[in-house]
């Protein structure tokens, strides 16, 4: 764009950082300034190898005492932020604000951690972790889908938003234990399209994981249809 014209649009319609709401010279495609990326909360290693939970201390990424008593029935997971502070703000905006503007720079975010991770293992489709019928009427949008349309198109990965249906209204996750939440979850999840997911190796895709629970039984459903593997994607993640 030539500079006199964006010179104009920022008159109009300055830029301003999604946190913390200050002008930026030359916005990019984030829109948050370069104060408030150094203060994102990230997920660092190390790290646990199959569900990414960040470990306090230092040391080397090594499975975690949870994932070696329980394996889960994914491969593995990761996430870039921790959901706390600035990301827990930008997500919750996201989600019950209904600023779905926002799921550029959080997407973007994402990407700019875990692209590798997600490259390395080569997905061949992209699955959204769906919303009830209800709830998705009540919010008017499924996040997950959102933030896959851009996943889908910065990874050139095709995007399945009909593989997996939830078959029941559970409860928040957010109000459960960590127990009560895998009872909340426990066979509401069905495969919408086997075709899409015999065989294949899936991106499961979420904002956030806190216990888990929800993805480790849409990767069990995947799982049991035949996917070759379900490796798990969120934005943010609890860090315990």
């Amino acid at each position: 764009m030539k500079p006199f014209i964006q010179a104009v649009l920022d008159f109009l319609s300055p830029p301003l950082c999604h946190i913390c709401r200050s002008f930026i010279q030359g916005a990019g495609e984030l829109h948050i300034c370069t104060e408030c990326r150094d203060r994102l909360p990230l997920v660092k290693p190390p790290l646990c190898k199959i569900c990414g939970i960040p470990f306090i201390g230092a040391g080397g990424n090594h499975i975690c005492g949870q994932c070696q008593t329980e394996p889960p029935h994914f491969d593995s997971a990761l996430a870039h932020l921790l959901y706390e502070e600035s990301a827990r703000d930008l997500i919750h905006s996201f989600k019950y604000s209904h600023k779905t503007h926002l799921r550029r720079p959080l997407a973007l975010l994402a990407l700019e951690g875990l692209t590798e991770f997600i490259s390395d293992r080569t997905p061949d489709v992209i699955i959204p972790v769906p919303l009830h019928r209800s709830r998705l009427r009540s919010r008017g949008f499924n996040q997950a889908v959102l933030l896959g349309e851009l996943f889908s198109s910065r990874l050139s990965v095709p995007m399945l938003i009909d593989g997996l249906r939830r078959t029941r209204q559970t409860e928040p996750q957010i109000e459960l234990s960590a127990d009560d939440r895998r009872i909340n979850v426990k066979g509401a999840f069905a495969i919408n399209r086997l075709g899409g997911i015999l065989e294949k190796r899936i991106l499961l895709l979420d904002d956030v994981m806190t216990t888990g629970s929800t993805v480790n039984e849409c990767a069990k459903v995947l799982k049991k249809a035949g996917a070759d593997s379900v490796i798990v994607v969120t934005l943010a993640r609890t860090a315990k």
